[in-house]
Order: structure tokens, then sequence, then C-alpha cells
């Protein structure tokens, strides 16, 4: 079932991977791997097991009801474990006897959600992975553009697109680096029974919880976690994190984005980015819905951070609140990184544009590099001293800069050497060099026709859910 908001909020390989169906299958694969597991310690017969594994399949369960019933109870793992002992005696009433045996449903519950965030996490990583070599692509052929730096939204001094676009890439980068490590070594398998000392399968526990986990591939924990819930939160940051570089990147487009700025745009075809009625919009509306998705993170973390102070050995309402928010920023983390990609694909880059933009303070934003060069000869408070009256006459007076300053100079610097010295293109500084940095490359990008496109809407990749 697709919700009337997916479209924008549940985009990509994630949404699919959480919904559900997946999370009713990752309840029926815990069940499948405790019995297993009981098998493989001698608990049970290896036959057993397999009537117990071969009924947990998501499709002969209705997610719908056993939501409903799960209200009694408190958990939907309640009713599940009804239903699938029941359809198991249907074949084996002895295997019957075992199912769910030893187990808590917060162990059933805790271990799914270890399997949705490394499935969906799985995904993520790889379609964040791949917008980072996007992003580099495209500061790699932006490493010499020269545009308007900003600092509290004023021009400042020129930087390269290049640079920004290296900025988003390194951000991405390392918020990859942290789900990675997140999704290796922090998830872990749950099995602790009702209080956390698997006391109904003394003396077998633990050598149970080491073949659950095993079963599951998942790590297998020192001792249960049932209320030290530093891994969910350890997910909650890392998903946070992915929000934060995706959100920085779409903040920017749309700024620079903006009719008076117009240094980008986005372009996805003549049915992309309208209005309901203003014919004339072109709206990015993919770095909107990167905002959209990555907004709502905050919040969610900040939840899921909430709900770590917990209650003796098994939490009265915390564990239950983290489920809902923890399957919203999985998707919304998803939908923000697939939106990153179509940005990134429709993204159009203007040169000429940022280099009129650049024009609009008639060098002033070149000032620095007037009193750095004036410097050794005046002592640079003396040299700030003379630019600064020179820049302040010209806007006062309305004078052309090169004018005012050569006036101020004293004859120290030529016309034409001060207009060298105003010339952005020439006081980009290391920016090409850190661009290079995190593309791993050097040498001139290309600055020619649509020199922004990455890709082209062409791609399925994001619209199939497929990393």
């Amino acid at each position: 079932m697709t919700g009337l908001f997916d479209g924008v909020l549940d985009r990509g390989p994630v949404g699919p991977l959480t919904d559900d169906t997946a999370w009713l299958q990752a309840l029926l694969d815990a069940e499948a791997a405790l019995a297993r597991a009981l098998a493989d310690t001698g608990l049970i017969g290896t036959a057993q097991a397999d009537t117990i594994a071969a009924a947990c399949v998501a499709d002969l369960y209705d997610p719908v009801a056993l939501g409903a019933a799960g209200a009694d109870g408190g958990n939907p793992v309640i009713p599940l474990v009804r239903e699938l002992t029941a359809r198991v005696a249907e074949h084996d009433p002895d295997a019957a006897r075992h199912v769910h045996r030893g187990a808590t449903s917060q162990d059933i519950l805790d271990t799914a959600a270890m399997l949705v965030v490394r499935r969906a996490g799985r995904a993520l990583h790889a379609d964040l992975a791949a917008l980072v070599e996007e992003l580099k692509v495209l500061a790699h052929r932006h490493r010499v553009t020269p545009m308007p730096g900003r600092t509290l939204l004023q021009q400042a001094l020129p930087t390269t697109f290049g640079a920004v676009a290296a900025g988003w890439a390194q951000g991405s980068a390392g918020a990859a680096e942290r789900l990675e490590e997140v999704l290796t070594h922090h998830l872990a398998a749950q099995l602790g029974g009702a209080v956390g000392t698997l006391a109904s399968l003394h003396p077998h526990g633990p050598e149970v919880a080491a073949a659950y986990a095993d079963r599951l591939a998942l790590p297998a924990p020192l001792l249960p976690w049932h209320t030290e819930r530093g891994r969910v939160t350890e997910v909650a940051a890392a998903l946070g994190r992915v929000c934060g570089a995706a959100g920085n990147l779409a903040q920017d487009v749309v700024l620079l984005a903006q009719t008076e700025i117009a240094e980008v745009t986005e372009d996805g075809g003549d049915s992309v980015g309208g209005s309901s009625t203003m014919p004339h919009k072109r709206n990015p509306v993919a770095a909107v819905a990167v905002l959209a998705s990555a907004r709502q993170a905050p919040g969610l973390v900040a939840t899921l951070f909430g709900t770590q102070i917990q209650e003796h050995q098994r939490a009265a309402g915390s564990w239950h609140a983290e489920w809902s928010p923890l399957t919203d920023l999985l998707r919304r983390t998803g939908a923000a990184v697939s939106w990153s990609r179509t940005c990134v694909a429709r993204l159009r880059v203007h040169p000429e544009r940022m280099s009129a933009d650049l024009d609009l303070t008639g060098g002033l934003a070149l000032s620095e590099r007037v009193t750095t060069d004036l410097t050794p000869e005046l002592g640079r408070m003396e040299a700030h001293r003379r630019v600064t009256a020179a820049c302040r006459a010209a806007v006062v007076e309305g004078r052309d800069l090169v004018e005012v300053l050569a006036d101020h100079l004293d004859g120290l610097r030529s016309p034409a050497r001060i207009r060298d010295l105003l010339d952005p293109a020439a006081y980009l500084g290391a920016a090409p060099a850190f661009t290079d940095r995190v593309t791993g490359r050097t040498g001139s990008g290309d600055t020619g026709p649509d020199p922004g496109r990455t890709g082209g809407e062409g791609r399925t990749d994001n619209e199939e859910g497929t990393p």
C-alpha cells in the first residue's frame, strides 16, 4: 500500500525494506533462527526446527490483523507467536511446543529491529556511496569555477563551485563511513528471556544465544540489552548525520537556485518543478524533498535518545516508543539520500551567473587581496586602513573601486595592477587543491555546455528502489 505522501517522503530503496511486510518477515526470521539455534544445541530435533522455520513466511500472515491484535498484549509479537504456533501445530504438534521457546516478545522484536536496520541500512549505504561518487564528479568538473563565497548569507570572498560540491561529497562520505561502522559493529542479536537471565533455558542459555546470533549473522552481545539502548541510539545518530549531510547539500541548492541568485537550477524536464497556479515556476523540487525528509530527523533522533532511560529489566513504554520513530527515521533518511541523487542528476550549474554575481560588489569582495598585496610595504594595519577607506568612499560616492583605490594608494599600485588584484578567478586560494583532496583527481575541470549535468533522469535505480 502506498501512502499519499510517500512519493515525496518515502522514496528510494529503503521504503520497501521497512514496511509492514519487511518488519513481519524480520520477526519471523528471528523466530526461525531461534528454532534453528535450539536444534543446533540439541534441545529440539532438526526436523522440528525445519517445521517451525517453514511456517516463518510473511505472506502467510496479515500484518494489519496482527497489529490490531497486538493492542491487548502491548506488542505484535504475542499474536504472531500464537498464530505461528497454531500453523506449526497443523503439521507437527510436538514441534509447536517449541515455538518461541526461551524467548520473550522483546527478544524477537529487538532482533527484528536489528535485521530491519541492517537490511535497510545496507541499501541506504549503497545509495549514499553512489551519491558521494556523483558529487566527486561534479566537484572535479568545477574545481576552478569561481563563485561567491558567502558567510552569514552575504558575499565574502570568492570560492569555487568545485569546493562547494567537494564539501557536500566529504560530508556525505563521512556520514557513510559512520553508518558503515554502526552497521558492522553496533548491531546485535537479542535473546535474554523474561528478565535477561535465560533461566528457562538453563544451563544452555548462553549456548543457545550464541547459536541464535550465528544463525542471524548478527554479533552476539556480551549480555542481553533489554534496557541498555545504546545500539538504538548509535543507529539514530548515524542516520541523523546522513540527513544532515543531505540537508546541507539541499539547502545550498535551494538558496543558489533563488531567482535573484540563479547560480544553479534543477532541470528535470517540462513536467518537473511546476506550480499549480504559476506557469513560470521551475522549483528545485528534489532539493526541497531532501529538506522535507531531512528536517524530520532531529525530532526522530531526539525521541530515540529520549527512550534510553528505562526501568529495571524491562521498560514500561520507552521500548514501545522506539518502534515508529526508528522506522520513520530509516525511511526519511532513505528518501533524503535518494532525492539528493536526483537533485545532483538534475543540477545545472551556471558559471556565467556566478561570475555576474561576483561582479555585484564592484570588486569590494576582493579588498582583502589588495590589503595582502600592500602589507609588505605598508604593514597590515596601514594597508587595511587605506583599503577600508577606499572601499567606503567607493560605496558612498558611487565611484569605481579601481579609481578610488588608485587615489588612496598614492601611486603604490597602478590601475591595471589593482584591476588584476580584483579578479575573482585569481584569488581562489587552495580551493582547487582542497577539491582535489576529496576527488582524488587533479587538473582543470570542464565548464563547457551544461557543466553541471552528472546524470540523466533516465536513470531508474532510485525509481525502482534498487541502489
